[in-house]
């Protein structure tokens, strides 16, 4: 968030105990940690399927280690983060399934009373590692108790082609809206287009649209959890996104999150939103084509609308584990191993900076300085919201964006299908049947 300063983390992290170390500097305290795996532990682990390949082959050779030093059995599967939302959900209501899922955003604030508490686990790396951001503790909490760990964000920033830019008239990113609607359409006469996905895309779609929606002052729920998402801040920001649609690619309404990584590779898109994963890709592919797409790429942060700061939506990513496990010592230890500096660093190194941590303390990863195309990632949890935003995090706030009711808000208004005002009463009524239930 742009209020973001050192006093808030503490507030999140410490309670005001400590001071965070200077730059550079790791805050480490004294952190009691007692708990012991159960005798003879065995846990089944489902996370998100991998768009980086080493990332995922690190934290399999990480949780091979974890079973070789605690003597706990692990059984590791992946699937894609659309795939993992309902099998999370069937799992929390039959009784069984995976130990410990790491999936994404609120999902975990549907089942609560289904979760295991790991209060204990965050209270210890908060205090260990001097405090978490505060988005990172929303997505973590429910009242005073942890029910999730946050793993960090798959973190968001426009992907762009340098020279394309440039051709375009702009010498580097437009950091305001009337900036980026330009650059859209300047790209598009150039036959160089811009591409964001307007289907189903957990992660790209929401991204956007959220961004989009808060940066023009709009949201769907207040402070009460009302629906306010009919409101003239709103209208805006559909008004804008009806000039912004024709500068795109077409196809985007049916993309999920691996079509526009596809496409921008390809050579169809000078302009996306996604993760590093792009560019990360090009530049190690065999492919001398992608290599160069990969030099020609550089990111930034999501510009800045009326409201004059920050309103980013970011892909957060959450590891919780179900009341019905056998060993619950042993999945709240696979979590405290795991999110110890020394992996955390050694698997963020492995992804490139694919994953924003949640705790400050680890911005001091060089990887983060490494390269300045791999920056602006650093600070992703810094500059975003929760997709509750303004109200809680809770059933209502997961449903309505596992519904997409913004994404389609947005598409029937970009394609005309319907006007900003009925997508946007349309979007109000799908939210009460979550929100007023």
């Amino acid at each position: 968030m742009s209020d973001f300063d050192r006093r808030s983390v503490l507030k999140a992290g410490l309670g005001g105990a400590a001071l965070l170390a200077g730059p550079g500097v790791v805050p480490v305290r004294a952190a009691e940690w007692t708990n012991k795996p159960e005798p003879n532990a065995s846990i089944r682990v489902l996370r998100w399927k991998q768009f980086i390949q080493a990332e995922y082959d690190k934290f399999a050779e990480q949780t091979k280690k974890f079973a070789e030093t605690t003597g706990v059995k692990v059984k590791l599967e992946a699937e894609s983060w659309d795939d993992i939302r309902p099998k999370a959900a069937v799992a929390a209501n039959v009784g069984a399934g995976p130990d410990l899922i790491i999936g994404t955003l609120d999902d975990a604030h549907k089942f609560p009373e289904k979760l295991i508490d790991v209060t204990d686990v965050a209270n210890y790396l908060g205090a260990k590692y001097g405090g978490w951001y505060p988005v990172a503790e929303k997505y973590g909490k429910k009242g005073n108790s942890w029910i999730a760990i946050p793993q960090g964000a798959t973190g968001g920033c426009m992907n762009y082609r340098i020279s394309h830019m440039k051709a375009a008239g702009f010498e580097e990113f437009p950091k305001d809206l009337p900036g980026f609607l330009k650059l859209c359409q300047n790209l598009k006469k150039n036959n160089t287009p811009a591409g964001f996905a307007l289907g189903h895309a957990t992660g790209d779609a929401n991204g956007w649209v959220h961004w989009l929606l808060w940066a023009h002052g709009g949201k769907l729920v207040n402070e009460k959890n009302e629906v306010v998402i009919e409101s003239p801040e709103t209208i805006a920001a559909l008004e804008y996104v009806k000039q912004l649609y024709p500068t795109f690619i077409p196809g985007v309404l049916s993309w999920n999150d691996s079509n526009n990584n596809k496409a921008y590779l390809s050579g169809e898109l000078s302009l996306t939103l996604n993760g590093i994963s792009i560019w990360t890709v090009g530049k190690n592919s065999p492919d001398p084509k992608q290599q160069e797409i990969a030099k020609d790429t550089d990111h930034a942060a999501l510009p800045i609308g009326p409201v004059g700061k920050p309103t980013e939506q970011q892909n957060i990513v959450i590891a919780y584990g179900y009341k019905y496990s056998k060993y619950p010592n042993a999945v709240k230890e696979f979590l405290r191993f795991m999110w110890e500096k020394e992996n955390y660093d050694a698997w963020e190194v492995a992804s490139n900076g694919y994953v924003a941590p949640p705790l400050p303390a680890y911005n001091d990863n060089p990887v983060w300085t490494s390269d300045p195309k791999i920056t602006p990632f650093r600070d992703c949890l810094k500059r975003c919201l929760d997709n509750g935003y303004a109200g809680d995090l809770g059933y209502a706030s997961a449903a309505v964006m596992g519904d997409f009711v913004l994404v389609d808000m947005f598409a029937e208004a970009a394609t005309g299908s319907a006007t900003p005002k009925e997508a946007a009463a349309r979007a109000a009524e799908r939210a009460k049947r979550y929100y007023q239930v």
